[in-house]
């Protein structure tokens, strides 16, 4: 698994401002529940400063870290000030983010930006796809705009790189030669992303069971639920709900989108993942 700063460990255990602000000035939206990662930031704005900030994340700690760290940059600055903050800032903030995760500080620059725009009356860069913005990547729904853009204030040369900060080709693929298409435009190298290492069982179910116990079942806590890893066979996991979660009429979501996505991405592998059903 990837390592953390304390200040990252920090800002997911103990988020600083999370809520929603009533009848905030400004709110930004970004992400989504079903490609993984989506987060709420609502504003309050005075006298050209923003007076108070606070998040809604669905996503792992580094997402809840990000969102967390965005928030104590921004209160008490002017609005001129809190604009030119780049995902890089937000990573610096926590002392520094695993390269895999920094698209979790991207999701944060990308609320800003879009609350910002949201108090000033304009429309949200990440309203963009809807009036026509090419989308690349179908399985994450990230747009042409936005991997040119973040590439080019990241120096990003590789499609490795593309799927760090934007997810973009970590899903089916299919998008890989569009990327290089764009990384070639923009100068970089476009290299496909390495070759998937080829895992022994033992080390798969390590790699579940540190992503279970690091970034699953610490989500699932918060709200009184939990899991437990039942079996591993080959790429089929199977695992059992407790807590709230047991009983929840939303858990069929929770698995696909939170279990089966978080799993799919610490391993590198199309997993399966199925609820375990007791005779």
């Amino acid at each position: 698994m990837w390592e953390y700063t304390e200040k990252v460990k920090e800002h997911y255990r103990n988020p600083r401002n999370v809520g929603e602000i009533e009848n905030p000035d400004g709110t930004g939206e970004v992400g989504s529940i079903v490609c993984g990662d989506a987060l709420k930031l609502t504003l309050k704005v005075k006298n050209g400063v923003i007076a108070d900030a606070k998040f809604k994340t669905f996503g792992c700690g580094s997402a809840i870290a990000s969102a967390s760290a965005l928030t104590e940059m921004i209160k008490g600055r002017k609005v001129e000030e809190a604009a030119k903050i780049t995902n890089q800032d937000i990573a610096d903030f926590l002392g520094g983010l695993p390269r895999e995760k920094m698209h979790c500080s991207v999701l944060g620059r990308e609320a800003l930006e879009a609350a910002l725009a949201d108090w000033r009356g304009e429309k949200p860069r990440a309203k963009q796809a809807e009036a026509g913005d090419r989308i690349v990547c179908e399985c994450f729904q990230v747009t042409e705009d936005m991997i040119r853009r973040v590439a080019r204030a990241n120096d990003l040369r590789t499609v490795e790189d593309v799927t760090n900060f934007t997810k973009a080709g970590g899903g089916c693929g299919k998008c890989v030669p569009e990327i290089e298409k764009i990384l070639a435009e923009l100068g970089g190298r476009a290299a496909p992303p390495p070759p998937k290492r080829a895992l022994t069982n033992l080390q798969r179910i390590r790699l579940i069971e540190a992503a279970l116990d690091g970034e699953v079942r610490p989500s699932l806590q918060q709200d009184g639920g939990d899991l437990e890893l039942v079996d591993v066979a080959g790429k089929k996991v199977t695992v059992r709900f407790q807590g709230t979660c047991s009983s929840c009429p939303a858990s069929g979501v929770t698995l696909r989108e939170l279990v089966e996505k978080r799993l799919r991405e610490a391993v590198g592998e199309a997993l399966e993942v199925e609820e375990a059903r007791d005779a």
